[in-house]
């Protein structure tokens, strides 16, 4: 397209100066957790108009009216239809939003960018009427006509000479933008323009705003009486669709793709104007609120969206130009900032119903408010809406709140939340406690506990309530966040920290300050604070006689041994009371509640009678409620039966917990499941994939101690398992005192133990006797055996380092007597290890030999491969040392391959230079992980390309493919760089050109 915006293109006509466009192709992946470089977004979300604006325009004489709201994208797609590469040459003319516009000012500043010399257009004598408004091209036009009385005489000559310079250009189409602020004589030489066009005129496209156009403009006889003959067409510009806006948000953000919830809020939040979309992008950029994550941008802080400038000083000059009622009946409307009736906002605007009728109509009219067929009213656009809220002075806020507020109160039923809001704003305390609990109830009744929490908290933090009052709502609240299904989150610690302060308030009772330590301990437990919520429970049950559920409850978690100083005994006694008042408990969701957490806690202390229990537990529930319950059981269940070594069961329990927090939307319990689920896998030795789950789930659990902790200690193990020394050092004393500061006592159990293993190594027996001090103390004094599978062999190996057979024997045979009448598997293999350990010490290296093939057996059963591997190296050594050297190099060589292929590179290398050591030759294994391809596809890389082509997202990829996001993101790159393309669009492009994919079909997401 030839143009003159300014200045026109064609045979010696001055091209115009666009900005620089952004390049359709689509950068590197960025790293994750990098914020983004904003880029100027894609054209998107207008094929089919643009597809009409061209064929309507293929067909000249044509007028064709582009209408839509501020910052709707009329101007970029007249500016991308302009940048089109065909021989028309367009004259574009933009009026400005001056206050007095000037005389035909838009058309003269268009043509003015010209410099062709206009001597050369070969203009007629009626050209010399152009002289006032092109005095610099004076020099070039002919002499000045006479003057003329008639005004309209004048004016016609004017035009025609107008007319007559068009022509003389080629011009074959006249653009104007924003019209609706054009002058009068601009739109008559419009209007004159259009009945010359069936002889050879140029074709017109207008652009401009319907609302802001003035009843008696001239624009409207311009839109409404278009001349016969002449090809037509109105195209009316509409906000974007969801896919839509997700597609330009991506654009801006090196065009990778978008989560769902900020793809959802950007959309909701904009209502779809592309202006909106931009400039919020970038405000949220420049914030530092994105990042990206699992292969797609997300919004790093849950906060409300800021109005951008640009929006902002646009709506106030809007609504500037409006009568004194029609703004105050928009303040009113923001206000209250959900539909409401003409009644309630005149009330809130404290107009009468005849005036807030006029207001609104004047409003709608300025394409400000909008209608339904229910006489419902509401901003067409929430950032509009906050701008106009936030431009209402903080004086008159309260007020505003306080008449909205008054007004919702004569709707039935009562809308109790909005109700909360608004007296909380007006700052009238007994109407908002009022509302807030009874908005609370609701919630807690509709399932959105958030909600509910939401609305106490806000009570309690900024309300001056009675300390009985204060004490109710803390309760309510504390029971609210009880039922939440989310991760830890903001929420959660709000919720946390209020409690904690209303503890604090004067003049509580016993009874009171118990109702509230109750929710408060089970809380905490659930953020992973084992000691504090111990000593909030403690406090609790002793003042809640009243309510025996509740007690039974706050016992059952007193009868659970991770916390505290107490011995299993203690802790016996406390489930023995719990289960002494639950069975007059008529509730049947009530006692499975109780004899469910009572199995999950007798199996962290070892108790046999415990499988008892769970084999009598449902595996679904009749409600929500009793699903999420059950779901919660079996995730415990399955935590004991890791402790126990019973994989099986484990993975069955677990599996149930899972089915059944998916199909309740339970996020925070799928979290808990899948940490266990993947220490299962660790145990169980299936390692493929394990360092990335292990990295969403530390990047998933960052706000829960316990959980996080649970994933840096999988992280751990497997960096000692491959030879990195400084890191599983580093994680596990991070998990090691995290733990004991959370008291946490059986986490510690597993960190102190790979600590003292890995000093060991540098024959540093001494810092792993210190290291294992605490933890073993823990074991003694609760008398708890079966959490010490991994610390007690690695504490006897440090005895026997440290030449005290007698205390390794000691330590022995305490655990032997701690797991009499015990079946618990693991435990009995970590037996089964020391004794072996005491043979060898004692010299006696035959027997150990025996001992050690029993324990790997007995490993091998669980199944717990790795360990297996490491007592047949063990058993490997006690052959040679018994004089049986052929026998155990060959089985130390065996051993080798085992954990060269498992992935314990560290243990292998270990096991090498012992082999070298007794003169055996170590086995040539490939050390380059799978074997490489060259510059050659992986079959795994493929599959993830095929993918790419067939436009698949790298969340879909990973669905398909059943990857982690990460694995996914590293395949793509490694295919990238093999095909040495930047994007995901050259990468598709290269595959197709290699005939990779010519004649396959691509996979549909079975999903």
């Amino acid at each position: 397209m030839l143009t003159i915006r300014n200045a026109i293109r064609r045979d010696g006509l001055v091209p115009e100066r666009r900005k620089a466009r952004s390049s359709p192709m689509l950068h590197p992946l960025p790293d994750a957790g990098t914020s983004p470089t904003v880029s100027t977004p894609r054209f998107v979300g207008r094929d089919r108009e643009m597809a009409a604006l061209r064929g309507a325009l293929a067909r000249p004489p044509a007028i064709v009216l582009v209408e839509g709201e501020a910052g709707i994208g009329k101007s970029r797609l007249l500016r991308e239809w302009l940048a089109a590469p065909d021989q028309r040459t367009a004259l574009v003319s933009v009026c400005p939003p001056l206050r007095e516009s000037l005389t035909l000012g838009p058309i003269v500043d268009a043509f003015r960018g010209i410099d062709r010399p206009v001597s050369r257009l070969g203009l007629t004598e009626l050209a010399g009427a152009l002289r006032p408004l092109f005095p610099e091209w004076s020099a070039d036009l002919p002499p000045a006509l006479q003057p003329l009385d008639d005004a309209k005489a004048a004016r016609h000559r004017l035009f025609r000479a107008l007319d007559e310079l068009l022509r003389a250009l080629c011009v074959d189409v006249l653009v104007l933008e924003d019209a609706h602020w054009a002058d009068e004589v601009t739109l008559e030489f419009l209007l004159y323009v259009t009945s010359r066009q069936q002889s050879d005129g140029p074709s017109l496209v207008i652009s401009y705003r319907p609302e802001e156009v003035d009843v008696g403009s001239l624009l409207l006889r311009l839109t409404s009486r278009l001349p016969a003959g002449v090809t037509q067409l109105r195209i009316a510009l509409a906000p974007m669709r969801p896919d839509d806006t997700a597609a330009l948000v991506s654009s801006m953000l090196d065009g990778n793709p978008l989560s769902e919830e900020f793809a959802t809020f950007m959309h909701e939040r904009t209502g779809g104007v592309p202006l909106a979309l931009e400039e919020s992008v970038r405000l949220l950029c420049d914030r530092a609120d994105l990042v990206f994550r699992d292969g797609q941008w997300v919004r790093l802080k849950l906060r409300e969206l800021r109005v951008p400038p640009t929006v902002r000083d646009s709506t106030r000059e809007r609504v500037g130009r409006l009568s004194p009622p029609a703004q105050q009946v928009l303040r009113a409307a923001a206000t209250l900032a959900e539909r409401s009736s003409v009644d309630t906002i005149g009330v809130t605007a404290g107009l009468s119903p005849a005036e807030c009728r006029g207001a609104i109509a004047e409003a709608a009219n300025a394409g400000v408010l909008d209608g339904d067929d229910r006489g419902q009213w509401r901003f067409r656009h929430v950032l509009v809406a906050t701008a106009v809220y936030e431009a209402i002075p903080l004086t008159d806020r309260r007020h505003f709140h306080l008449l909205a507020g008054r007004a919702l109160e004569d709707i039935h039923p009562a809308p109790v939340a909005r109700l909360a809001h608004h007296f909380r704003e007006a700052r009238e305390t007994q109407s908002w406690a009022r509302y807030a609990e009874r908005g609370a109830e609701l919630a807690m009744a509709s399932g959105d506990h958030t909600k509910a929490v939401g609305l106490l908290v806000d009570l309690l933090s900024w309300a001056v309530l009675p300390p009985a009052d204060r004490a109710r709502v803390a309760r309510f609240a504390g029971v609210a966040a009880l039922g939440r299904r989310e991760p830890v989150d903001e929420v959660y610690h709000r919720v946390i920290r209020t409690l904690r302060s209303v503890l604090e308030t004067p003049g509580l009772s016993a009874r009171q300050q118990a109702e509230i330590r109750n929710p408060l301990g089970r809380l905490l437990i659930t953020g992973g604070e084992a000691q504090a919520a111990l000593s909030e429970l403690e406090q609790a049950v002793g003042n809640l006689d009243h309510d025996p559920v509740e007690a039974a409850r706050a016992m059952t978690y007193l009868g659970w041994a991770y916390a505290g100083p107490w011995p299993a005994s203690t802790h016996r006694r406390w489930l023995d009371r719990a289960a002494e008042l639950t069975a007059d408990f008529d509730s049947p969701a009530d006692r499975l509640n109780l004899a469910g957490n009572r199995a999950a806690a007798l199996l962290m202390l070892g108790e046999e009678g415990a499988w008892d229990v769970v084999a009598g537990l449902p595996v679904d529930g009749a409600t929500s409620a009793e699903r999420l319950d059950v779901a919660r059981i079996h995730a415990n269940i399955g935590t004991g039966a890791l402790i126990w070594g019973r994989y099986a069961d484990a993975e069955e329990h677990l599996a149930v917990a899972m089915r059944l927090a998916e199909a309740e939307h339970a996020s925070r319990l799928q979290h808990n499941v899948r940490l266990e689920q993947a220490n299962l896998a660790w145990l169980t030795g299936r390692w493929e994939g394990l360092a990335e789950r292990s990295a969403e789930l530390a990047d998933a659990d960052r706000d829960r101690p316990a959980h996080y902790l649970g994933s840096i200690r999988l992280a751990a193990r497997l960096a000692a398992a491959a030879g990195r020394r400084r890191a599983a050092e580093e994680q596990f004393r991070l998990v090691l005192e995290e733990s004991a500061r959370l008291g946490a006592a059986d986490d510690t159990m597993e960190a102190a133990a790979a600590l003292a293993r890995l000093w060991l190594t540098d024959g540093n027996s001494g810092r792993a006797l210190q290291i294992t001090n605490e933890p073993m103390d823990t074991v003694r004094r609760k008398g708890i055996w079966v959490w010490a599978t991994d610390l007690v062999p690695a504490r006897i190996e440090a005895h026997l380092a440290a030449g005290d057979l007698k205390a390794a024997t000691r330590l022995g045979d305490q655990f032997a007597r701690g797991l009499r009448g015990c079946t618990a598997p693991a435990p009995r293999a970590a037996l089964t290890v020391c004794r072996a350990l005491l043979l060898a010490a004692a010299g006696d290296h035959a027997r150990a030999a025996t001992a050690f093939d029993r324990a790997a057996r007995a490993w091998s059963a669980l199944p717990r491969p790795y360990d297996a591997m490491l007592a047949r190296e063990r058993q490997a050594e006690t052959l040679i040392a018994s004089g049986r050297l052929e026998q155990g190099r060959e089985l130390l060589a065996a051993q080798y391959e085992q954990l060269f292929r498992f992935g314990a590179r560290g243990d292998a290398d270990r096991v090498a230079q012992r082999l070298r050591e007794h003169g055996a030759e170590v086995p040539r294994l490939w050390r380059g992980g799978r074997r490489g391809y060259g510059d050659q596809l992986s079959p795994r890389e493929l599959d993830v390309v095929q993918l790419i082509v067939a436009g698949k997202t790298n969340r879909e990829i990973s669905r398909i493919l059943a990857k982690s996001p990460a694995t996914v993101d590293q395949q793509l790159r490694a295919a990238m760089r093999k095909l040495k393309v930047t994007s995901r669009t050259a990468l598709a492009v290269e595959a197709v050109k290699a005939g990779v994919f010519a004649e396959e079909d691509f996979p549909d997401d079975a999903s």
